[in-house]
């Protein structure tokens, strides 16, 4: 399994997401995106709905009839109805259960990258984990470890 770091530095949280979200789907994945904050993800659920000037991410936030019909499910379980194999964590708070996905997306930032940190030290060595670290340079993502 994979586990991406994004270290958010210039580009809007909800920016990352979209796009990391687009590419998620253009490979025939489904995504599972997950944060504590309920309001985090009611902000996130109203802009991805326009993603771009000519695009919307189809999603939708868990608890609702259709969760396991959204290719984008917004949640604050890790629980994926929608049966995505992808995760996405938000808030910079790492979760274990991650490592039951095929790949993870950790963003984080400035107030969250000690906890960064410290999951990417409690992953190393670990049995079929391969890390990846991107940070934003020159506005375009470079893989830095």
């Amino acid at each position: 399994m994979q586990v991406d770091f994004y270290q958010l530095e210039g580009m809007p949280l909800e920016q990352v997401i979209a796009t990391l979200a687009e590419k998620v789907l253009a490979s025939g994945g489904r995504l599972l995106v997950v944060a504590g904050d309920e309001a985090l993800l009611g902000k996130l659920n109203r802009l991805l709905w326009d993603a771009g000037p000519t695009s919307f991410l189809a999603h939708g936030l868990a608890g609702g009839a259709d969760d396991a019909r959204q290719p984008i499910l917004l949640s604050t379980s890790e629980d994926a109805p929608n049966l995505a194999r992808n995760i996405l964590i938000a808030d910079g708070e790492w979760r274990d259960a991650a490592l039951t996905f095929d790949r993870a997306f950790h963003l984080f930032d400035g107030t969250t990258v000690e906890q960064a940190r410290l999951a990417w030290k409690l992953l190393a060595g670990r049995e079929g984990v391969e890390r990846r670290y991107w940070r934003q340079e020159g506005g375009r993502w470079t893989q830095a470890a």
